[in-house]
This record gives C-alpha cells, structure tokens and sequence, in this order.
C-alpha cells in the first residue's frame, strides 16, 4: 500500500479538497482500492464522505492513537492507496503522520503569505526524508504571482506541472459529497486533476525501489 499525506501548515490551501479529488480520481483510473482517513479534528472530508452517494472511496475511521495500526490493517486487506488529510497546523500528530507516509503533497496558494507559511512544513519533510510535491491550488493561470510562486517553490523542490486553477466548480462539488470531475466531466476540471494523478503516480515506482532496498 502507498501512503500519501497531504499537509500544510497553511489554512485554506485545498488540503480536504485535494485528498478528496485525487482519491476519487485514482478510483476512476482503475487503481483500486482505495481508502481515505480524515486526522483533522475539524472533520470536513469526513463530512464530504457522507454525503457521498458512492461507495468508493472507502474512508477507514481510525483514530490517531492507532493510525499506524489502522494502515497496517489496511494494507493486509490490499488497499492500493491510502490517502490521509491533515489538520492546518504542524503538530507532534504531523511529525508522526509525515514519518508513516510514503509520500507527501504539500498544496501551497500562490499568495506571499502561503509561500512565507509553507518553510516549516518543507523542513519537516524533509527532515524525514520523504519525497514531496508542492500543487498549486486556486491558481490564475495568466497571473504574474502563480508563475512567482512556481519558481520560489522551485528552490526547495519539485512543483507539480498541473495546477489547480481557481474555479468555483471544485468547492460546489464537494458540498454535495461529490468531486468536480464527477459534476463536469469534460470540464477543465477533469483534465486538471487527471493530469495531476497522472504526474503524481509516476513517482511511485523510484519511490517504492528506494523503500525497499532501505528496507534490505
């Protein structure tokens, strides 16, 4: 099972939407099963998961003091991804979900005061020497500040080519427990967040090839 995390010390920056929209997007590309556990108190993709109609994905309700168990029981019974959300804010909860993750998104607004809020949780991951992708969220594609936050996010490490456009169609999808995908197929939407399952996929194999030969 892979693990990914997505985190960020900054509140509003599309965590619970992101988590939300990759996990049913890699429902939709075949690579299943699926399983997605809120850790933040505030409890809004838990929310979001039952107002969906969909079975999947499932959402496993584990609570933080046996989060490491709750994975291990998930991976026995052949969960392909599991995807975690996080509370806003770093914490010791943090530091013990980034060292259990195989891998973890950082969501980063282009805006001056998410870029200054985004260090701490950089130097967190990495001190856990776990591989990481900033995603751009509520970007304006032909915005000066989207392509600045591009290239100062460039120097601490590697920033997802597709961004997430800010577009009201991701947030009244997820009122309704649904994803913006799922509402408007052939909407940029879909291509957006399409395009982002892809490129974030296609990290897996080195990642995994590492993890074992550090696990001998």
């Amino acid at each position: 099972m892979k693990i990914i995390l997505v985190t960020s010390q900054k509140g509003g920056s599309g965590k619970t939407m992101l988590t939300a929209h990759l996990a049913v997007e890699a429902e939709r590309a075949g690579d299943t099963p699926i399983c997605v556990i809120d850790t933040d108190r505030q409890g809004t993709l838990t929310r979001w998961h039952e107002r969906r109609e969909a079975e999947t994905p499932q959402r496993a309700d584990v609570r933080l003091e046996q989060i490491e168990a709750g994975l291990a029981m998930l991976a026995n019974q052949g969960t392909e991804y599991c995807f975690l959300d996080t509370a806003p804010t770093i914490s010791d909860q943090t530091v013990s979900l980034v060292h259990l993750a195989d891998f973890v998104v950082i969501p980063v607004r282009p805006s001056p005061s998410d870029l200054w809020a985004v260090t701490e949780t950089v130097q967190l991951v990495k001190e856990a020497k776990k591989p990481f992708l900033f995603v751009i969220t509520q970007a304006k594609p032909q915005a000066s500040i989207t392509a600045q936050a591009i290239a100062a996010l460039s120097e601490h490490g590697r920033v997802a080519k597709s961004f997430i456009a800010d577009r009201v169609g991701y947030a009244s999808a997820m009122t309704g427990g649904n994803t913006a995908p799922e509402i408007t197929p052939r909407a940029p939407v879909a291509l957006e967040i399409a395009n982002l399952w892809v490129e974030l996929k296609s990290c897996f194999p080195q990642i995994m090839k590492s993890r074992k030969v550090a696990n001998g």
